[in-house]
């Protein structure tokens, strides 16, 4: 009977992960949206155009997860810190910013899923730009749109977005949802985990009687 309560231990843990980390809210409602896009106006985020993107991204939410492409470009020379003005390399000034973001970022399930660096030009490209020098690229998975918008407007992602501007000479970031994807995320290898340590503690009971 013992191991039989373990297995469902197992399985109630596993269904409180999911409803935290899928989250179950549906999309924003219009009174949300007029509320976070309130809070960003005066901030960091005060472009007229980029606001106007993101008001659009957020009235068109569908409830469901999407992953944000990150290219970075940093700076070449140090950087003054936007408190101290300490001289501080463009990774260190970074740090001051993903210090409080990725933290912040996490207990809303979301999470980086890659980040890898440059070792080469385009190979490849048709009518855009020319490659400013790119550093460095990442993908960074939301829960919801909800999300992204409750953390942009918080008032530490407000505060540390200097460091972010004080390390990075370019950066161009745009949301997507994945179509095909060979990695296994946390929904598969938190479910592993679990039955592991269920299993492992069925063998253990089993010994000890």
């Amino acid at each position: 009977m013992n191991e039989l309560w373990i297995w469902l231990g197992a399985v109630a843990l596993y269904v409180a992960f999911r409803l935290w980390y899928d989250g179950w809210r549906g999309p924003l409602r219009p009174e949300e949206i007029a509320s976070y896009m309130e809070r960003l106006e005066p901030g960091a985020l005060s472009d007229p155009e980029e606001l106007e993107i993101i008001r659009r991204f957020l009235e068109e939410d569908d409830g469901r997860e999407f992953i944000m492409l990150n290219l970075v470009r940093l700076n070449t020379e140090p950087g003054s810190h936007p408190e101290t003005g300490e001289r501080m390399s463009p990774a260190e000034l970074l740090q001051g910013y993903l210090g409080t973001f990725i933290p912040k970022l996490v207990r809303r399930a979301g999470h980086p899923l890659l980040q890898a660096r440059k070792v080469g030009g385009y190979v490849d490209s048709w009518n855009v730009e020319p490659d400013p020098g790119w550093s460095f690229m990442g993908y960074v998975r939301y829960r919801s749109r909800r999300d992204l918008a409750a953390l942009a407007a918080s008032p530490e992602f407000l505060a540390s977005h200097p460091f972010k501007a004080a390390a990075m000479a370019n950066t161009f970031n745009f949301p997507t949802q994945p179509m095909i994807t060979f990695y296994a995320g946390p929904r598969v290898w938190v479910a592993l985990l679990l039955a592991l340590a269920a299993a492992l503690t069925h063998l253990v009971l089993l010994q000890l009687g």
